[in-house]
């Protein structure tokens, strides 16, 4: 398999966590070069993850130039994914976006039709679809074993899980807190689980009633509530042109005792994840719930291999570009996405619902 030539935008803690170390473990990737706003973060970067001779710059632009590049990762702030997205596949690299696809609907289009233009590939770091579970799931439901789904929750609740670092809390650059956030994961893995991407409407409610807590109990330490400028909880109710709905619910503080996961309820049979892949349905006059242990090298891709749910997105990205095949998200599906979280925003500003063509 041949060797795919890499740039890093972005060189935070998304790139540091997730993105980087799994491309090294691709194992035919070398990334050759490095952009960040902050030089030595750059220079860190490429230290422990570059080619000994990996170019650094704080102008992604320069970094785009580089004619061996094929594959950029776009691991900024969500205000800049699409502006530099559109200028890496104009300038002839695929692009591997991290979520949420853009900071508005409008620039998520305008990304997809950027890939369509271009031809180059576009996907967008939902790695929950990697998750072996997930994809389990994904075959039992294209196997019609829970039948027609019509009702959906997409959950991303905290409790207490506010991120008080880099711009999470900065509504200019991020364009909103945990619906934005950790809710695009959610409804993102349900949205391709259904495979439902024509939503007819949406109302949405978001509220910053804790956010103003002084010295508030938190998983990352107390958060500045002058610096707090998004919400602290949203929730949305998507219903879809052929009936079905999906109830959104996330939050990065909550009064609430133990959050429930994500479930999907057909006219089969039902599934959620908590304590594993459950599967609930009744039979022969009686109900049952079966907990599958799903084997994690089982995956569709890669059988057999051990790999972490970002090293499994990282190859599958990376095989899809060698290949020339799909990526596991796809753009229109991830623009979806987007449009949905805005409306639930839009929503809540106005106090009515939005109505999609």
């Amino acid at each position: 398999m041949r060797t795919v030539k890499v740039g890093i935008i972005g060189c935070g803690m998304i790139a540091n966590g997730k993105h980087m170390p799994s491309l090294a473990k691709a194992g035919n990737v070398e990334m050759v070069a490095f952009c960040d706003l902050i030089e030595e973060r750059a220079q860190e970067a490429a230290e422990r993850y570059g080619v000994p001779d990996a170019l650094v710059v704080t102008d992604y632009k320069q970094l785009l130039a580089v004619e061996e590049i094929e594959v950029v990762h776009v691991l900024t702030p969500n205000v800049s994914h699409a502006v530099i997205s559109i200028n890496a596949m104009e300038a002839g690299k695929h692009v591997m976006c991290e979520k949420p696809m853009a900071k508005t609907g409008a620039e998520a289009k305008a990304m997809y039709e950027a890939h369509l233009k271009t031809g180059k590939k576009l996907t967008v770091g939902y790695q929950n679809r990697s998750r072996a579970q997930a994809q389990l799931l994904k075959k039992m439901i294209e196997n019609d074993e829970l039948g027609e789904i019509y009702f959906a929750k997409a959950v991303a609740v905290r409790r207490r899980g506010v991120p008080t670092w880099g711009e999470f809390l900065d509504k200019e650059k991020q364009g909103g807190g945990p619906m934005i956030d950790i809710g695009t994961h959610s409804l993102d893995l349900i949205l391709w689980l259904m495979n439902n991407y024509e939503p007819e409407s949406v109302v949405g409610s978001v509220f910053q009633k804790l956010k103003d807590t002084e010295n508030a109990a938190n998983e990352w330490g107390s958060w500045d509530p002058k610096q707090f400028e998004v919400e602290d909880s949203a929730f949305g109710y998507v219903k879809f042109k052929n009936g079905a709905v999906v109830s959104i619910e996330t939050s990065w503080a909550l009064n609430i005792a133990k959050p429930e996961g994500s479930y999907l309820c057909g006219t089969k049979g039902g599934a959620d994840f908590n304590g594993g892949l459950r599967i609930n349905g009744e039979r022969d006059g009686s109900l049952y719930l079966n907990v599958i242990d799903v084997d994690p090298n089982a995956r569709e891709h890669f059988r057999g291999e051990h790999m972490s749910d970002f090293e499994y997105e990282a190859k599958q990205w990376i095989g899809s570009i060698v290949n020339n095949t799909e990526p596991l998200v796809k753009p229109k599906e991830a623009m979806v996405v987007s449009a949905i979280l805005e409306a639930v925003y839009i929503s809540a500003e106005t106090g009515k619902p939005v109505y999609f063509d």
